[in-house]
């Protein structure tokens, strides 16, 4: 590559350094980004030890021999050098040479591991992915020491071309999934991207719903562990976050805790957690409709209550409850984008004192207060952010269509949803698997949570190329320690 197109493309910028090792010819030549690459592996590493050949006379061969970099490149092509420019790597030209050097020598400043911060654990490894592709592709490395684990590069954008990485396991995942996700990613006609989570919404199967159809995490335990099971996971350079897929609507109430609690206790709370995902879904719309249309449903002692509740409550039960409703999203956008002290101080005082505020003042019942509150805890119980969030979405339709015909809007509008999440589908997988299409043998560890003698066969929905992840008679077997041995 000449390097006046080095120059000719990198014209609108000043950080790009260009370095002539032999001053009076100018044979041999550095480009680097000052901003991307670290000036001391050049100044203090590179020019030294180049300043050791004769320079008139030396091949790229040469050059390469005397710097003895393991990880050096050998590119010819425009673009291969561009982008290994922008990474903050070091090009190496010599003039008639067939190709150049890129040694890699970043120096920007990345983010230092640490615990994660949406998707909390009480046992299990405490880190998260960084910014960084390399250190993320490392940690899931150190998780996943296999030669099976397969790695594909792609680039997204035209404009500003990002790095996107692919991973499976080979002989695990499904051929058909991974060629999937690599024609979409590769049909991809934008300028580029900032975050995995937006390319998530231009590769999903359906980009209108507000279910998501590919699984966020930032935790590296969660990965490899979805790896094993056949999933294929999707990273990006900047991002912090991996996704997963194919991914059913089950899959976003599991958490990595599941797997390090005994399988009693992880069934329990994925039990609970679905159930608190119905619960959010109409503990507010069952209300709505009940003191609306449906007064002979509420027990007599209960009813007394509820009208010495809301005998100052001048609005309706549709317009109370949407008002409550509107303020905890209130509440909890503020503490979200707030920095974390103030965030925590706004959430919980300012839901006491609006609270009661609001029932001293007659603008609401103190029965709906604690139905509303119990409504949104239920949605903060999903492992998933982006889960509670889209149940929380939710909700609010279901509540007006229980204000405008009760009982028959809530039935209709659940079936509405059931209707939408049947057609939905993950990378062609049904997003309501196990339980459409019924696969009973999938529920031992979707649902529920059996133990680990009785996970010997991989679940159907991902469609395996390896049925069985380990021999069921020999995990079922006791190997107790004899002593008299």
């Amino acid at each position: 590559m000449a390097s006046d197109v080095i120059r000719d493309w990198f014209s609108h910028t000043a950080d790009l350094i260009v370095e002539h090792v032999d001053e009076q010819e100018g044979r041999v030549r550095i480009y680097f980004l000052s901003s991307m690459a670290d000036n001391k592996v050049v100044y203090t590493k590179v020019l030294p030890e180049l300043r050791q050949l004769d320079l008139q006379n030396a091949t790229i061969s040469e050059v390469e021999n005397r710097l003895g970099v393991p990880a050096s490149q050998r590119i010819s092509r425009q673009e291969q050098v561009i982008n290994q420019l922008l990474k903050g790597a070091i090009y190496i030209h010599v003039s008639g040479a067939p190709y150049g050097l890129a040694i890699p020598a970043s120096g920007v400043a990345t983010r230092n591991l640490q615990r994660p911060e949406i998707e909390t654990n009480v046992l299990g490894p405490q880190v998260a992915f960084v910014e960084d592709l390399d250190m993320n592709l490392s940690i899931i490395r150190k998780y996943l020491a296999s030669p099976q684990l397969f790695h594909e590069q792609l680039w997204v954008g035209k404009s500003v071309p990002q790095e996107v990485a692919i991973l499976y396991m080979e002989g695990t995942a499904n051929p058909e999934h991974v060629q999937t996700i690599r024609q979409r990613i590769q049909d991809l006609e934008v300028d580029g991207l900032v975050e995995v989570n937006i390319l998530a919404q231009y590769i999903a199967d359906n980009e209108i719903t507000v279910f998501p159809t590919l699984l966020q995490t930032e935790r590296p335990d969660r990965v490899s562990s979805a790896l094993r099971k056949g999933q294929v996971a999707i990273l990006m350079q900047g991002s912090p976050f991996v996704l997963l897929g194919p991914t059913a609507l089950i899959h976003f109430f599991e958490s990595p805790d599941d797997y390090y609690f005994r399988w009693s206790i992880a069934t329990f709370n994925r039990v609970l957690r679905v159930s608190a995902m119905i619960a959010s879904l109409l503990f507010t719309p069952l209300y709505v409709a009940a003191l609306t249309f449906h007064y002979e449903m509420i027990p007599a002692d209960l009813l007394l209550s509820l009208a010495q509740s809301r005998a100052r409550v001048p609005f309706p039960p549709l317009f109370e409850a949407l008002m409550m409703e509107i303020i905890i999203e209130l509440l909890r956008e503020a503490g979200a984008r707030l920095p974390t002290k103030v965030g925590q101080t706004i959430g919980i005082v300012g839901g006491i004192v609006i609270g009661q505020a609001s029932v001293q003042a007659g603008f609401t019942s103190n029965i709906l207060i604690i139905i509303v509150a119990l409504g949104a805890l239920s949605s903060f119980i999903a492992p998933s952010y982006v889960i509670g969030s889209t149940i929380r979405v939710i909700r609010f339709p279901i509540i007006l269509m229980a204000g405008l015909l009760g009982l028959i809007g809530i039935m209709m509008a659940v079936s509405f949803l059931i209707s939408h999440l049947l057609r939905l589908t993950s990378l062609g997988r049904p997003y309501l698997s196990p339980l459409y299409p019924v696969r009973l043998i999938d529920w031992k560890n979707s649902f529920i949570r059996a133990p680990f003698a009785f996970l010997a066969k991989r679940l159907e929905f991902f469609q395996n190329g390896k049925p069985y992840r380990y021999n069921k008679q020999r995990a079922r077997q006791i190997h107790n320690f004899d002593e008299d041995e």
